[in-house]
């Protein structure tokens, strides 16, 4: 059960990420870029809140 469960919540983001580098890879490479630096901005911004 706890197989099927993590397939049926992996596969779409596998999904996602095939549809990403079917559109190119320069492309697939930005959206990455983009997602990280959403991430570290947040986390920074997280971090001042906090402090």
């Amino acid at each position: 059960m706890l197989t099927s469960l993590a397939l049926i919540l992996l596969l779409p983001g596998c999904d996602v990420i095939g549809d990403i580098f079917r559109a190119g890879v320069w492309t697939g490479v930005i959206v990455i870029v983009l997602v990280i630096a959403l991430i570290i901005f947040l986390i920074v911004r997280l971090i001042r809140w906090l402090k």
